[in-house]
This record gives structure tokens, C-alpha cells and sequence, in this order.
């Protein structure tokens, strides 16, 4: 009797969840609505900004970056590690990748862009494996 009431109580339990759907707030467009989510993932690379391109190496794979203000942001925090005005520095943000905008006014550029959407960290220079060229005297 008493395993009969409890499989009693799962089963009203069971039953009286709902599923329910919620559907979008009043005051949002259809358009907003048909508007796909941007994929922002984790991207660790090197970063360098140079007379108004910008570069993220990440190693199997090289993307232009949007200039806007999160990549002025991210090259004000650059600058303060690099020794040279060429060193590359390693970072880790939050992006979305796209394709190319200029590329399609036959212009030069990387085939896809990283928007930067948040600036996770800025590693320090490894000056390890820093490529130098000295002179021969």
C-alpha cells in the first residue's frame, strides 16, 4: 500500500509539470527576432596594430581584426608590453568571426575578421621566442 502511494505522488508530479514556451516580449520586432545570435568564441593569439591594421595570429590560422574601440582598447594594453613598436604580444579574447567586408571591394585584407566583443587578458611579451636580426660587423 505504502509503495502504491508513492508511485501515486511521482506520477502527479510528473504530470502537473507544464512545459511551457515563451514566445517573444510585446514591444520586439520580427526583425530582431529573425536576427541570428553571433557565435563569440575564445580566440589566443598574437596582436599587433600597425599604421591602421591590425593583425591575431593564432598560429594554424591569421585574422584581420575590426577597428573599432574594443581594438584601440586592446592596443592601448598591447603597447604597454611590446619593447618595439613591431612585437607581437600574446592575448586571449572574446570574438566573432566573419568574412572579410573589404575583400569584397577587390581591396587587400585577410579572408575573415575577428570583431572583438571582450578583452579576457593580455599575456606578457615572451621574449624567448622573439625573432632578432643583428647586424654582422
Amino acid at each position: 500500500m505504502r509503495n502504491v502511494a508513492v508511485l501515486l505522488t511521482c506520477a502527479l508530479a510528473l504530470l502537473s509539470c507544464k512545459n511551457e514556451t515563451t514566445s517573444p516580449k510585446e514591444g520586439t520586432t520580427q526583425e530582431a527576432a529573425a536576427q541570428p545570435q553571433e557565435d563569440v568564441i575564445t580566440l589566443k593569439g598574437e596582436f599587433i596594430y600597425l599604421d591602421n591594421a591590425a593583425v591575431l595570429n593564432c598560429g594554424d590560422k591569421i585574422y584581420g581584426v575590426t577597428i573599432d574601440d574594443k581594438m584601440h582598447e586592446l592596443a592601448k594594453e598591447v603597447a604597454k608590453q611590446q619593447k618595439e613598436k613591431v612585437d607581437m604580444v600574446p592575448v586571449i579574447i572574446h570574438g566573432v568571426i566573419g568574412p572579410n567586408p573589404v575583400l569584397a571591394k577587390n581591396q587587400e585584407g585577410w579572408p575573415e575578421v575577428v570583431t572583438i566583443k571582450e578583452i579576457v587578458k593580455v599575456l606578457p611579451l615572451n621574449e624567448d621566442n622573439a625573432i632578432r636580426i643583428e647586424s654582422g660587423k
